[in-house]
């Protein structure tokens, strides 16, 4: 494949460090996806930078796992960029971009086994929780830090259909006919699937929640 070596090394440079974002230069999103089909590697490396983060954002929550995100994120760019030639410039580029993502995600599960997320203390050493950047702030930093705990082991419990929904649904903002475009299913199916989620997560928040205050009496 024609400069699949520097895309794949592109690929490789991703991180979830959230500076690597950069603007991509003003310009039409569909004649950039136009230049990409053609060949323009310039052209899909700002694709890349354009829609990075989300793709590792959705990996992330969908697996629950740092590595096996990142390489997820990795094998999406390198499927859509063996795709895109035949990709219909008519489409809905990102729609069509985040189902590629969804697909690698449970081709990756499967393929691993689903993992469960990692305990709170290893993401804080991880630096994946950001620090309190002063004295007044640091109840409610570790209160969003549990919180977004909560969340990854709660995703975890869902089936594949459910968490895909949510995620894309609840924790990307996608509407509920973007959601069921790119999961190819019906906005009847997608909402069923994002309410069994929502009252799943709930309830496993409520019972970590009562486990701990247990915990914290003894």
């Amino acid at each position: 494949m024609p400069g699949g070596i520097n895309i794949a090394l592109r690929i490789d440079q991703m991180r979830f460090d959230e500076r690597v974002t950069q603007s991509i230069e003003p310009r039409p999103f569909d004649l950039l996806v136009t230049r990409a089909c053609d060949g323009d590697l310039v052209a899909f490396d700002q694709i890349i930078i354009a829609h990075q983060q989300r793709v590792l954002g959705i990996a992330w929550r969908m697996l629950g796992n740092r590595d096996d995100a990142q390489d997820a994120a990795q094998e999406t760019f390198l499927r859509v960029y063996k795709h895109l030639k035949n990709f219909d410039i008519k489409q809905d580029f990102s729609g069509w971009l985040y189902r590629i993502t969804v697909n690698v995600c449970h081709d990756l599960a499967r393929k691993r086994g689903r993992g469960n997320p990692v305990s709170l203390d290893a993401e804080r050493e991880a630096g994946n929780f950001a620090e309190p950047v002063s004295p007044h702030n640091t109840e409610r930093s570790a209160m969003h830090a549990q919180e977004r705990a909560i969340i990854a082991r709660a995703l975890a419990t869902l089936s594949e259909k459910e968490r895909a929904a949510i995620v894309l649904r609840d924790l990307e903002g996608l509407t509920t006919e973007e959601v069921a475009g790119i999961l190819g299913s019906t906005p009847t199916t997608v909402r069923s699937q994002v309410s069994s989620a929502r009252a799943k997560i709930k309830s496993f928040r409520d019972r970590w929640l009562k486990t701990s205050v247990r915990n914290r009496e003894r």
